[in-house]
């Protein structure tokens, strides 16, 4: 099954948390700011029956943009718990990649989020359009 593919009910962290999704998102906020970190943008997107939140944030001189899906629910009667999930999802997400980057830095660990000038962010670039960048990204 692709990940695609899947019910929120077939993925981590469903119904595990009591927590409001705004919850979720300041919690997010505040593991941000205690890395040194600024949340610039955040909120919940809708459109055409899919939805995502999304979060933008810089840590040091780098900002970072995650859209988390909000996976549909078997029943469709469960989006207030697909919501809480996709958001647990990010929450954990995000902590873990923090950790990381005492390792690696920021823009190792968060480099699919990595934003672009024109909006976009790494983990979208096209594969074609990726793999012809990469010499120009080495100098090549």
């Amino acid at each position: 099954m692709a990940v695609n593919d899947a019910y929120a009910e077939d993925l981590p962290y469903w119904k595990t948390s009591q927590s409001a999704p705004d919850k979720w998102l300041e919690r997010i906020g505040d593991m941000i700011r205690k890395s040194g970190g600024e949340v610039l943008q955040q909120g919940f997107l809708q459109s055409n029956g899919r939805a995502a939140y999304m979060l933008m944030f810089s840590l040091g001189e780098n900002r970072f943009k995650i859209t988390w899906p909000v996976m549909q629910s078997k029943d469709q009667k469960s989006d207030y718990a697909a919501k809480v999930q996709a958001v647990t999802m990010m929450y954990h997400d995000v902590k873990n990649r923090l950790v990381t980057a005492m390792v690696h830095g920021f823009r190792a660990a968060f480099l699919e989020y990595f934003l672009l000038p024109d909006g976009r962010t790494l983990g979208i670039i096209a594969e074609p359009e990726l793999l012809s960048s990469v010499p120009k990204l080495l100098g090549g």
